[in-house]
């Protein structure tokens, strides 16, 4: 072949035809890209279904007024639920943050090869507990065995527990995925394993521990079994870390199939279900946004 022709598959060359295993082989793949945008949108049509009929049920009262007042009898508004909320993901997440973040970044970078791999296996079981599972725990622990009652903090400390492997998970594999280079140039040039960590490691890792964050977050927010055993119920918002709280997950669960005749809790319910997805969506956008904000400064920085 001349130097600038572009190689030809040898059986081509050889003026050979495909033998039948190698045409089916094609044919599946070119159906298989015809039919992957199809089951794309059967995936994608009961999400926009249940978003619909979520908006639907929800807008048409939704006001100002429901998100400053309290549930009141059968009607009132969620401000209780959405404020519970907002201390329980809020608290779940500074814990969380820190021990996962901390523990993902020894895992990735002190720990030996053993301890690793012992972390990531606890973590992967941890991540498979069911919800349930994890609640009743909490309600041991820290509601029997401490002989105390439904708690804010109670409830903080269960959901944290629920979304530390998704912050650890996520920590180690972005600190994992930094260059070798960069660790052997920044030791080469007499860094210490904690500058390394701080001024390079950490910078490059940044947007996805940040994403593994807000994971974590919009997981938590929409979590409702860890909360039932520990964090109790409430009408009104809570009023230390001592007392019991509400939080929208919990409003969902009691009132989604109460009878008509308290057709407004219901309403409320939905209204409760719509504001989780509307705050799910905007962490979801929030960290895209600032990440890729952040990537775009360290562009040309790090390869």
């Amino acid at each position: 072949m001349s130097g600038g022709s572009v190689p030809l598959p040898v059986d081509i060359e050889l003026g050979l035809q495909p033998d039948a295993r190698v045409r089916r082989r094609v044919a599946f793949d070119r159906w298989l890209g015809r039919l992957l945008p199809l089951a794309f949108v059967a995936v994608l049509f009961p999400i926009i279904d249940l978003l619909y009929w979520i908006g639907s049920e929800a807008l048409p009262t939704l006001s100002w007024t429901t998100l400053t007042t309290d549930p009141v009898g059968f009607g009132g508004g969620l401000y209780a639920p959405l404020t519970g909320t907002v201390y329980l993901v809020g608290i779940a997440t500074a814990i969380a943050g820190t021990l996962g973040i901390l523990a993902g970044a020894y895992t990735a970078e002190f720990a030996s090869p053993r301890a690793a791999l012992i972390g990531r296996l606890l973590s992967n079981l941890l991540t498979g507990t069911p919800a349930i599972v994890v609640g009743y725990f909490g309600y041991f622990a820290l509601v029997l065995y401490t002989h105390s009652t439904f708690t804010l903090w109670a409830g903080a400390i269960t959901l944290s527990i629920f979304m530390l492997p998704y912050v650890y998970r996520v920590t180690d594999a972005a600190f994992g995925s930094v260059p070798p280079s960069q660790r052997e140039a920044a030791l080469g040039a007499g860094s210490t394993r904690g500058q390394y960590l701080r001024r390079v490691a950490l910078p490059i890792a940044f947007p996805q521990v940040l994403s593994g964050l807000f994971l974590a977050m919009a997981i938590g927010a929409g979590e409702t079994a860890p909360l039932l055993f520990t964090a109790g119920w409430s009408i009104t918002p809570a009023q230390g870390l001592s007392s019991p709280t509400s939080y929208l997950s919990g409003f969902i669960w009691n009132y989604f199939d109460q009878p008509s005749n308290l057709g407004h809790l219901v309403v409320l319910s939905f209204q409760a279900a719509f504001l989780l997805i509307v705050g799910v969506l905007i962490l979801n956008v929030a960290v895209q946004l600032v990440s890729e904000r952040y990537r775009r400064r360290l562009r040309g920085f790090f390869v």
